[in-house]
C-alpha cells in the first residue's frame, strides 16, 4: 500500500462536533421525557389525594344521617393486617359512639387467625354492648367464618349467614414438620444450643420429645377451653347439645342454623333493611387510604424504573 492510498480524515473535527451535538440533543430529550413523566406522576398523585379527600368527605356526611354502620372483618385476623384488633376495635368504638348509627353489622369473611387478636375484639364487643345496650350488633357471615372469625362472631347479639357459608372450626391448631430422617439421608448434623432445657422444644430438626408434646397439647387444650367458654357465653342455650360442636369441624350455614351456631340466614343488606330498619350502609372499616395505597405503588414503580435506568436488573423490591 502506497502513501497515496492512505487518505487522512480532514473532517475529524466536524465529526467530533456532530457527535457531541447529537449526544447533547439525546440528553436534552431524555431530560425532557423525565420531566414530563415526573410532572405526570405529580398531577396523578394530586388527583388521587383530591379523590380520597372527596370520598372521605362524603363518608363523613353520610355519618351525619341515620344509617347502619358496617365493619368488615376480612382475611386473616392478625396484628398488622387489616383485620387486626387495633383496626376493628377502633371502628367499633366509632360506630357505637355515633348516635346516627342505628345498629352495627360486623361482616365477617375470615378463616381465623390469632386467638389473642380475636380475644381483644371479642372483649371490646362485650364492653361496648354493655355501655350502649340500646345499639344492637349483628354478625353477618359471608363465605367463611372459622376459628378466630367465629370467636369474634360469638359476641354478637345475632349471627346471620348464607346457607352455603362455612361456619365453625372451634378448635386450636399448631403444626409443623419433622426433618430428622431427611437430615440423616443427606448427612446433615443438627447443632442446637439453648439455655433452658426445653427452649428449643418442637424444633423440626430434632427428634420429637414426648414430654414436650404433652406440654404443647396441654397448652392448646387451655386455649381451646377459653374458646369454648367464649362461644358458650355468647351463644348460651341456643347451642345444640352436640359433642362434635367444639371438635374443630366446620359446617355449612344451613347446618350451622340447626346446631345453633347462627340464628338465621340473611345478608348485610337484609339485616340493615329488615332488622335494623336503616337500609343505608356506612362503611366504618379502617383501611389504608386511597392516597396511601397510590403512594406505595408509585414509590415501588419509581424504584423499579430507577433500578432499570441504573442497570440494576436483579434488584428485588419488597
Amino acid at each position: 500500500m502506497s502513501e497515496n492510498d492512505i487518505k487522512p480524515n480532514n473532517n475529524w473535527e466536524k465529526d467530533t462536533i456532530n457527535d457531541l451535538l447529537f449526544a447533547s440533543i439525546k440528553e436534552q430529550r431524555r431530560t425532557r421525557r423525565w420531566n414530563l413523566a415526573f410532572r405526570f406522576f405529580i398531577v396523578l398523585y394530586l388527583i388521587s389525594v383530591f379523590v380520597a379527600f372527596e370520598f372521605d368527605n362524603k363518608s363523613a356526611a353520610a355519618e351525619l344521617n341515620a344509617h347502619t354502620a358496617l365493619i368488615e372483618v376480612s382475611g386473616v385476623i392478625a396484628a398488622g393486617n387489616e383485620a387486626s384488633a387495633d383496626n376493628i376495635v377502633t371502628a367499633l368504638r366509632k360506630a357505637f359512639k355515633n348516635d346516627k348509627a342505628a345498629g352495627v353489622i360486623l361482616r365477617i369473611n375470615s378463616p381465623g387467625g390469632s386467638p389473642v387478636q380475636a380475644g381483644y375484639i371479642n372483649d371490646e364487643i362485650v364492653r361496648l354492648r354493655a355501655k350502649y345496650p340500646d345499639k344492637p350488633l349483628y354478625a353477618v357471615i359471608v363465605d367463611i367464618c372459622a376459628s378466630g372469625g367465629y370467636y369474634i362472631a360469638a359476641a354478637a347479639d345475632t349471627i346471620y349467614a348464607d346457607k352455603a357459608s362455612l361456619v365453625g372450626s372451634i378448635g386450636v391448631i399448631m403444626n409443623g414438620f419433622g426433618f430428622t430422617k431427611a437430615m440423616e439421608k443427606v448427612g446433615v448434623e443438627r447443632r442446637l444450643l439453648t439455655a433452658g432445657e426445653h427452649k428449643g422444644f418442637l424444633d423440626p430438626f430434632s427428634p420429637i420429645n414426648q414430654e414436650e408434646v404433652v406440654h404443647t397439647k396441654k397448652m392448646l387444650a387451655d386455649i381451646h377451653k377459653q374458646f369454648i367458654d367464649v362461644v358458650k357465653n355468647g351463644r348460651g342455650d341456643r347451642l345444640a347439645d352436640d359433642e362434635k360442636l367444639f371438635s374443630g369441624y366446620i359446617w355449612s350455614g344451613e347446618k350451622s342454623l340447626e346446631l345453633g351456631l347462627i340464628d338465621a340466614l340473611g345478608s348485610s343488606s337484609y339485616v340493615a333493611r329488615e332488622v335494623i330498619g336503616e337500609e343505608k350502609l356506612v362503611d366504618y372499616t379502617i383501611k389504608p387510604s386511597f392516597a396511601d395505597r397510590f403512594a406505595d405503588r408509585l414509590g415501588a414503580s419509581m424504584s423499579k424504573t430507577l433500578a432499570n435506568v441504573l442497570g440494576l436488573k436483579d434488584m428485588q423490591l419488597k
